[in-house]
């Protein structure tokens, strides 16, 4: 068997992984089988070439599976309603979000509100920001970081050493529009 195996593994599991598209499981078990087959049908001892009689063995196990899965149906496990019902998009969630948001941008100062309208929800630089609010990029950046912080403390989140700076987001954004 280890002689069968050391003379006919490498170009066999070549052919049934191009026949698998590529699949290297399903090759070597398919391999595996063949090799299997082969050692309990054949006589080893003859002298005849079995190279042939292996590619033919393996490539009708592929074409028997490739049948077997088209005539079957497809399983399911029963919770295939499950799956599809958490990946539908639910409108509820998003109104909570909204609802949630708003609250927390209303306990914002004006000043606070009009910097994080003007970066985060129209897209503006710090510096076209200052031009619209008419005041100092250093002052949008400040106003920015401390908005962004009191929105997370009303919001409830928990800033970890891993989250990026509170401004972090209108810096790039600057480095972009430079």
């Amino acid at each position: 068997m280890r002689t069968l195996y050391e003379e006919h593994v490498g170009g066999l599991y070549s052919y049934v992984l191009r026949l698998l598209g590529g699949d290297r499981h399903r090759a070597e078990d398919v391999v595996q089988e063949a090799l299997l087959r082969c050692w309990r049908t054949q006589d080893l001892d003859d002298g005849q070439s079995l190279r042939p009689w292996l590619f033919r063995v393996a490539r009708n196990l592929v074409v028997d599976e490739y049948r077997l899965r088209m005539a079957r149906p497809q399983e399911v496990d029963g919770t295939l309603w499950l799956d599809e019902l958490l990946a539908a998009s639910d409108d509820v969630d998003l109104v909570l979000s909204s609802m949630i948001l708003k609250d927390a941008f209303k306990s914002l100062s004006a000043k606070h509100r009009e910097v994080l309208y003007e970066t985060y929800y129209t897209g503006r630089s710090t510096r076209e920001a200052a031009l619209v609010l008419g005041i100092p990029p250093g002052t949008v950046k400040s106003r920015l970081h401390h908005a962004v912080r009191a929105l997370r403390l009303a919001l409830g989140v928990v800033e970890t050493p891993s989250d990026p700076p509170a401004g972090a987001r209108s810096r790039l954004w600057d480095r972009e529009a430079a």
